[in-house]
């Protein structure tokens, strides 16, 4: 879902929710019957070695797809992909993977699941890495407004006309530049494109099914994907998972409130830890201190830099990630005890500032999202519903409606209605899934694994990141492996989970030896990197937002 983009993974906000259309509803039509043209022959990839120091067998290759699948034969786009090739004797095929977002790149994600797999799973498979039409190395790729997210942006929190038609005036010219840019993409950049274009690299990859392993809002494209070629699934693991039933207008006021719950337990970890940041042993008082940070910096940006949304967009990530606590935790201290400023810029520039810096996810985000589904045009309900929620959840209510007001204004209109993801004739799908997840609820985990027979749902009890298998709990990567080596999945015999793992445990106040470790990790996808370094590896690539 929202991404740093994203996601993502991977946000609107509003009081009521947007339902499907009726099944025999005529206008629009359903992705799964919306008509598509036979398919025309597929290239296989030419793969060459991009080997990197962390992933020296690391290949890359393209795959060329029809930018409309209705016409095989018309305009081609390319994909960006990677391979990490098997080594075993055994193999299993392709294992696609996907971060999320929508508007991840995926290319790097392989060289880390195949470092993070045991090494006799990983070695069955081909794991295949790539980015979507429109992100990263694919082109196009999209790019509609480069300084968007430059700092310093308007307050979030429209306290004022003001600073409300502030904040409208980008989010419209926003999706004026998408729109005159990209016409002739943006009505082909929607989730079952995508899913679409999985099918042709599993042909161009010259494999009769795939296996698929999805984050965030790459559950969704799975299941999506799964709906529309329910035979060319292999097997298929979904990890946090976005609830098919809400796009994307309701499933973000969950976020919304679940975000903010997440918010008020990262609070709660630095009052436990009064001793280390001296900012009270009251979660509520603590929580007042960052409120009244976030008003201080309304008026006066630490830095020249960080203002209210950039405090906003420096603290989103402490919901998707607990590891990011300790350095946000120290960064908050010291601006609301010192007054000193240079933690928190640093902190923005590392975590907040990743959408200023990625212009291509941030518009593939809004790309897919405004185009899968039709979205309020009526600013006004927009802004009733936000105030509605942001008296129940203040951290982001206002910060996500910005970050998806694009949509009210897009210019072009959604294909299809909501897909519904039902599905009866796929093999055992693993879900994974944190109790406390606040970018995708727990709830929509539930739903997904009510409508996908068969399936199994592991839930981690407590916890609360986004992302959870391949970053430090053995109990999940245990069930991963075991459903990756032979397809086995466990079977609960009452309530939603099939099997449950203790969370993995918070984070500690780091030491001046803790960062220099976390440092010392490196780059995402270092194989050195196991526990709780590998957690943040992992959280680099999902990214936030997703």
């Amino acid at each position: 879902m929202r991404r740093r983009a994203a996601a993502l993974c991977g946000a609107v906000v509003v009081a009521g929710c947007v339902t499907a259309a009726p099944a025999d509803a005529t206008s629009p039509r359903t992705a799964a019957s919306a008509p598509v043209a036979p398919v025309a022959p597929v290239a296989p990839v030419t793969w060459q070695k991009c080997g990197t120091k962390q992933h020296p067998t690391l290949q890359c290759g393209t795959v060329r797809v029809p930018l409309d699948h209705a016409r095989p034969s018309g305009k081609q786009i390319t994909l960006a992909l990677t391979r990490v090739p098997h080594t075993a004797r055994t193999f299993q095929g392709p294992l696609l993977v996907n971060p999320g977002g929508p508007g991840g790149s995926g290319r790097m994600l392989a060289g880390f699941v195949a470092s993070s797999l045991p090494e006799s799973v990983a070695a069955q498979y081909d794991v295949i890495g790539f980015d979507p039409r429109g992100v990263g190395q694919s082109e196009p790729a999209l790019d509609c407004v480069p300084d968007h997210f430059a700092p310093v942006r308007p307050a979030s929190v429209p306290a004022t006309p003001a600073v409300e038609q502030a904040n409208l005036a980008r989010a419209r010219s926003f999706a004026t530049s998408c729109g005159r840019k990209y016409a002739d993409l943006l009505p082909h950049l929607t989730t079952v494109d995508a899913a679409r274009d999985l099918d042709v690299v599993r042909r161009a990859l010259g494999a009769p099914r795939l296996s698929y392993f999805g984050y965030s809002y790459g559950t969704y494209l799975g299941a999506v994907y799964a709906k529309l070629f329910p035979k060319r699934v292999r097997r298929m693991v979904l990890d946090s998972v976005v609830d098919p039933t809400g796009v994307w207008y309701h499933d973000n006021l969950r976020q919304d409130l679940s975000f903010d719950d997440r918010h008020r337990a990262f609070m709660a970890w630095i009052a436990r830890h009064d001793a280390v940041y001296r900012l009270g042993t009251d979660p509520a008082r603590v929580e007042a201190k960052w409120l009244a940070m976030r008003e201080a910096l309304a008026r006066k940006p630490a830095g020249g830099t960080v203002g209210a949304a950039e405090l906003e967009d420096t603290f989103i990530p402490a919901g998707y990630y607990d590891g990011y606590w300790p350095r946000l935790a120290e960064a908050f201290a010291a601006y609301a005890n010192d007054g000193r400023a240079e933690p928190l810029v640093e902190a923005f520039q590392d975590l907040g500032a990743a959408d200023s810096s990625s212009g291509n996810g941030y518009s593939i985000y809004t790309s897919v999202q405004c185009g899968d589904i039709a979205w309020p045009r009526d600013w006004q309900r927009w802004r009733r519903d936000t105030w509605a929620v942001y008296r129940k959840a203040p951290f982001m209510a206002w910060n996500n409606t910005w970050y998806n007001a694009p949509c009210a204004f897009w210019p072009s209109s959604p294909k299809h209605r909501p897909l519904n993801v039902a599905n009866t004739e796929l093999p055992p799908v693993l879900l994974f899934q944190a109790t406390g997840d606040a970018a995708t609820p727990y709830e929509g985990a539930v739903t997904l694994h009510r409508l996908l027979a068969h399936s199994s749902l592991v839930v981690e009890q407590g916890g609360g990141n986004h992302g959870v298998t391949l970053s430090g709990n053995s109990c999940l990567d245990k069930h991963l492996s075991a459903y990756l080596t032979d397809g086995t999945v466990p079977r609960g015999r009452s309530g939603a989970a099939d099997a449950v793992c203790e969370r993995t445990p918070e984070p500690k106040p780091e030491k001046a030896d803790d960062k220099k470790g976390a440092a010392a990790a490196g780059s995402p996808g270092d194989p050195r990197a196991n526990g709780t370094s590998r957690g943040s590896l992992l959280h680099r690539l999902v990214g936030f937002r997703g």
